[in-house]
């Protein structure tokens, strides 16, 4: 029965005919024909909008593989993180490209798992107007759908939600990743700047004895050239004295 008092009745099966349609017999016999025609618009109003809500499942289910195989390959990327199984470098490239799928997915099918979820507030709103009562021995519409159609939204509504915290998960591993290849970056550059250092140090070093050897070469010649110097004006002193002396006599 619908309404505050029960002036309506409300009867289907959600059951498709050969013909693709479904029955939903509604009677109304103390109302005006205006309600009568509002209330008919209901059923077909949420029938509808239940239809449209349900697209989302048959793409829900077709991804439960794909999240299962996914899930399962992002816990042996984990467990090769933690043991360091292989090069970080190497393994970097399954996390990207286990991001890169499951986000084509999200890509792909976010919307249709947003507007199911849409369209079930709508059909939750829908059935919270048609103010049922039960008929002896019979199930409200509310009843059925509770039964059947909230476990098909439920579906989509983990679906949508192991796809985003797979995501989330993806992300964190591949960001562990990159922050120890970064780390490992770090530390051969760490060492590649200390032997830069160390080549400085023995290039300074021999800078500094070819310096040393250069003024100490130099020192000797012109120690020798003014000892020659100093030879040749000793020389040429007693040379002049001796003709000086030559003279004189």
């Amino acid at each position: 029965m619908l309404g505050r008092n029960g002036h309506s009745y409300a009867v289907t099966d959600f059951q498709l005919r050969p013909d693709g349609f479904e029955r939903i017999v509604v009677a109304s016999a103390s109302t005006s024909e205006t309600r009568a025609g509002r209330i008919a618009a209901r059923p077909l109003e949420l029938e509808a909008y239940r239809m449209m809500a349900l697209r989302g499942l048959p793409i829900a289910r077709s991804l439960l593989n794909m999240l299962n195989l996914a899930e399962r390959d992002l816990a042996r990327i984990t467990s090769e993180i933690q043991r360091s199984a292989r090069p970080d470098q190497e393994l970097l490239e399954e996390p990207t490209a286990l991001a890169a799928q499951v986000e084509h997915i999200i890509a792909e099918n976010g919307s249709r798992f947003s507007a199911s979820k849409a369209y079930q507030g709508i059909v939750e709103a829908r059935l919270l107007e048609l103010r049922e009562s039960p008929i002896p021995a019979t199930q409200t519409i509310g009843e059925f759908l509770k039964r059947r159609f909230a476990p098909a939204m439920a579906t989509i509504d983990a679906t949508a939600q192991r796809l985003a915290a797979l995501s989330q998960r993806i992300e964190r591993a591949g960001g562990l990743l990159r922050t120890r290849v970064d780390i490992a970056l770090e530390e051969q550059n760490q060492q590649l700047l200390a032997r830069l250092n160390r080549g400085q140090e023995v290039q300074l070093q021999l800078q500094s004895t070819v310096e040393g050897l250069s003024v100490a070469a130099i020192s000797y010649y012109v120690v020798g050239l003014l000892y020659y110097l100093a030879k040749e004006a000793e020389v040429e002193g007693e040379r002049r004295g001796g003709m000086g002396g030559t003279r004189t006599g």
